[in-house]
């Protein structure tokens, strides 16, 4: 279905996500983090896919460094979700901040590659 070993990683992170939410009890804090959550987990993954299909090396780049924005808004509204002391969400919800530091961890190596000129695409 993808190009690229990322472009499947971010999807299913994604999903996961949105598994993960679907468990969340549904108060008022938590239905906005949760929109925020899935949203921001989407577009992890779609702004990849863009920087793929990128128009030009600054295009790239653009795309590249929202999608690394993209997975830190995604950390910061896991840490704001309330699993109210269920500990398998809590395992959970941990498993997802760490895939989503991973993710932006990931695009930091295309970030230095720039700088010094190797290459304009990163890839698992």
């Amino acid at each position: 279905m993808f190009g690229h070993a990322l472009e499947e990683r971010c999807f299913q992170f994604a999903k996961r996500i949105r598994t993960f939410s679907r468990k969340l009890k549904k108060d008022v804090e938590n239905i906005q983090d949760i929109k925020q959550l899935v949203r921001a987990s989407a577009s992890v993954g779609a702004n990849y896919i863009e920087a793929n299909e990128h128009v030009g090396p600054a295009d790239l780049k653009y795309r590249i460094r929202i999608s690394r924005k993209e997975a830190k808004e995604v950390m910061h509204f896991l840490g704001l979700v309330e699993v109210f002391g269920n500990n398998e969400l809590e395992a959970e919800k941990g498993f997802l901040i760490d895939e989503a530091d991973q993710l932006r961890k990931i695009s930091r190596p295309c970030s230095i590659n720039w700088k010094i000129g190797k290459r304009l695409f990163c890839d698992l």
